[in-house]
C-alpha cells in the first residue's frame, strides 16, 4: 500500500513538473506579435497626426509617439532577457533576435517621421504625406498578421499571402515617393520647403522599406525551416 501511495505522489510530482515547465515556456511568437502591435500603434497615430494635422499640437503628438517606442522597446528587451537564458527555442535564437529587430526597426522609423516634422517645424502637410501615411498603415496590418500567423510557418499559406502583400505596398511606397519628389519641384520654389520635405518623404518611404525588411526576414525563415 506504502510502495503504491509513494508512486502515486511520485507520478503527481512528475506531472506538476510538467506543468510548471509549460506554464513557464516563453512565446516568443506571441512577442513578436505583440512588438508587431507596437509597430501598427505607431503608423495608426501617424497617419492621425498627417490628416489632422496642427503645428501647435505636434510636439504632444511626438510625446504620444515615443511612449509607443518606449514601450516596444521595453518588450523587446524583456524578449531579448529569455531568449539568452533559453537553451532549445522554437526557431534559431538569431532569426527570432533579428525579426524582434526589424519590427523594432519599424516602429523607430514612423517615430522618426514625427521628430523630423517637429525639428523642420512644418506648419502644413501635403497631400502625398496623408497617402503615404495610409500605405504605411496598412502595412503595418499586414506585418500585423503575419506576425500573428508566424507560429504556423511551416504550414500557412495565408504568412505567404501577407509577406506578398508588404512587399507590394513597399513596391506602392517608392511609386508614391516618386510622384511626391517630382510633385515638389514642380510645384514649389521653396528652397526650405524643398529641403525639408524631401527629407521627410525620405523617411516616410523608409518606413515602407522597414516592414518590407521584416517580411523578407519571415520569408528567409521559411525557406531555412522548409
Amino acid at each position: 500500500m506504502k510502495s503504491d501511495k509513494k508512486k502515486e505522489k511520485d507520478e503527481l510530482k512528475k506531472k506538476d513538473k510538467k506543468k510548471d515547465r509549460k506554464e513557464k515556456t516563453y512565446n516568443y511568437f506571441k512577442s513578436l506579435s505583440v512588438l508587431a502591435d507596437f509597430s501598427g500603434q505607431a503608423a495608426e497615430l501617424l497617419h492621425e497626426t498627417i490628416m489632422n494635422f496642427s503645428n501647435e499640437t505636434i510636439e504632444e503628438q511626438m510625446k504620444k509617439m515615443h511612449e509607443i517606442e518606449h514601450a516596444a522597446d521595453i518588450a523587446k528587451h524583456e524578449m531579448m532577457g529569455h531568449l539568452l537564458k533559453e537553451f532549445i527555442t522554437p526557431i534559431d535564437r538569431e532569426d527570432i533576435s533579428t525579426i524582434a529587430q526589424e519590427i523594432d526597426n519599424v516602429t523607430d522609423t514612423i517615430e522618426d517621421v514625427l521628430m523630423q516634422m517637429y525639428m523642420f517645424n512644418i506648419k502644413k502637410v501635403r497631400e502625398e504625406a496623408v497617402e503615404f501615411s495610409k500605405i504605411i498603415v496598412a502595412s503595418c496590418r499586414e506585418l500585423k498578421n503575419a506576425a500573428d500567423e508566424f507560429h504556423n510557418y511551416k504550414k500557412s499559406s495565408d504568412l505567404l499571402k501577407y509577406i506578398i502583400d508588404i512587399n507590394n505596398m513597399e513596391e506602392d511606397g517608392d511609386k508614391m515617393y516618386m510622384k511626391a519628389i517630382r510633385n515638389l519641384h514642380t510645384s514649389s520654389s521653396d528652397a526650405i520647403e524643398i529641403m525639408s520635405w524631401t527629407k521627410l518623404f525620405d523617411y516616410l518611404e523608409k518606413c515602407c522599406d522597414a516592414t518590407e525588411n521584416v517580411a523578407d526576414v519571415m520569408e528567409y525563415v521559411i525557406m531555412k525551416n522548409s
